[in-house]
């Protein structure tokens, strides 16, 4: 997909995940999912890729929510949302290409707000270290479809710090833009040694 849904637009849950059910029945077994992420743990740097180990679900409505489908149980394990054979292999062709990547929690919000530098340091405390606007509902419904899911976040701010440092969504996309050929590299090989 070129893009997405996202909650903050006015789209539903059952919307912005329409795309996982379509590829669960079109036989998709493993899901790359990116995004955009602003960064709160002191050692990232803007234009840094973020392999996503695990989230935490900030969103105020749960794409579950409902009826269950009948893709999976009314009750999915989400122990290992973001595969970890897949994040090994992220890892051993970033250290062969020379690609830095940087592991963390993608905490996932509504929006369509930049976090407050309140909000950035609360989320800090709670464990994450990269904050966004989409993904957790998307990686919800493919792991309640049995689908595996591997995810980076490029870092396109940073915010949380003693300074603080004022963004744009015109900065936010041209950190993005740049740091999108190495994502790519590695989404690439991931798939061309899975096969």
């Amino acid at each position: 997909m070129e893009g997405r849904f996202h909650f903050y637009e006015g789209y539903s849950m059952k919307e912005v995940t329409f795309p996982e059910r379509i590829m669960y029945e079109l036989g998709i077994k493993t899901l790359f999912v990116s995004n955009a992420s602003g960064g709160m743990n002191p050692s990232f740097k803007i234009g840094d890729l973020m392999i996503i180990n695990d989230h935490i679900n900030f969103f105020p409505e749960h794409p579950l929510h409902g009826p269950n489908f009948p893709t999976g149980p009314r009750f999915p394990d989400m122990h290992e949302a973001y595969d970890h054979q897949l994040i090994k292999l992220a890892d051993e062709i970033a250290q062969e290409k020379g690609i830095e990547v940087k592991h963390g929690v993608y905490v996932g919000v509504q929006g369509p707000t930049f976090e407050t530098p309140a909000e950035y340091r609360m989320y800090r405390i709670l464990g994450g270290d990269a904050v966004g606007m989409s993904t957790v509902p998307e990686v919800i419904v493919a792991r309640h479809c049995g689908i595996k899911v591997f995810g980076i976040s490029v870092i396109t701010d940073l915010g949380g710090f003693d300074v603080p440092v004022e963004v744009s969504h015109e900065e936010v996309q041209k950190a993005a833009n740049e740091a999108q050929p190495r994502m790519t590299e590695i989404f690439r090989e991931i798939i061309r040694r899975s096969e």
